[in-house]
């Protein structure tokens, strides 16, 4: 089997993940100011826990959102850095596929509804089934909570429905929702193994965010941060 290793940053949690063979490791961390400042450490603390470098990896994965706008580009910025260092391709996964992929294996769940807070009074959501592997039903979505619309009856993730949850009141799904599940990179990695066993894998160059919520222009410390991100990763390897 492939060795993956995977970064998460589009949420207030930042996370990275070491895939294998059958057996995942992983580090995260939140509340930090910046997840640049963070997710480098612990990916070189994988990557000297289990003996290997980066070189040693068949891929780097990565969260490509929908997510926080500056998120999904640090997670982006460092997947081409860490891929062009180390001469490997990148697979981008998107992040409500890991969080429906967690409410899988956490809840048993096979109709699946990931609903990720998008701040500004609106939430990302699609809509999955699990029968072998993860089929998407709805395509990722950018609405207001009150515009989410599952087909039939699902299990609901995300901290969306805890964000709007008097907007959600009433609704079917809303009532046992898993509202912790949140993107990770250990499905970002479980992921990425299918896709790139497959071919869906992009030069480091072409490695790109998913963006369902347009933006005119990064701010003067965002755009350092995805800068120093990139930097950081290509001189780590």
């Amino acid at each position: 089997m492939s060795t993956i290793l995977a970064i998460e940053t589009s949420s207030e949690l930042a996370s990275c993940a070491l895939l294998r063979g059958d057996v995942v490791s992983s580090r995260d961390s939140s509340g930090v100011r910046t997840h640049s400042q963070s997710i480098l450490p612990m990916v070189q603390g994988l990557l000297e826990e289990a003996g290997i470098t980066l070189a040693d990896c068949d891929a780097i994965a990565y969260g490509s959102g929908p997510g926080s706008f500056t998120g999904v580009r640090t997670a982006c910025g460092i997947a081409q850095g860490l891929a062009f260092g180390a001469g490997l391709p990148a697979v981008p996964v998107v992040t409500l596929d890991a969080m429906a992929l967690a409410c899988h294996q956490r809840h048993q769940a096979d109709a699946i509804l990931a609903v990720l807070d998008a701040r500004m009074g609106e939430v990302y959501w699609a809509q999955y089934h699990y029968a072998g592997g993860l089929q998407t039903v709805l395509a990722p979505a950018l609405s207001a909570p009150a515009d989410v619309q599952a087909q039939g009856r699902v299990s609901a993730c995300g901290n969306g429905l805890a964000a709007y949850a008097p907007a959600f009141a009433g609704r079917a799904f809303a009532a046992a929702a898993h509202a912790d599940i949140m993107p990770h990179a250990v499905q970002i990695a479980q992921l990425a193994r299918i896709a790139f066993a497959a071919g869906a894998y992009v030069a480091p160059a072409d490695a790109q965010p998913l963006y369902l919520r347009n933006k005119i222009a990064f701010t003067s410390a965002e755009r350092l941060d995805m800068k120093n991100a990139k930097a950081a990763a290509e001189a780590a390897v």
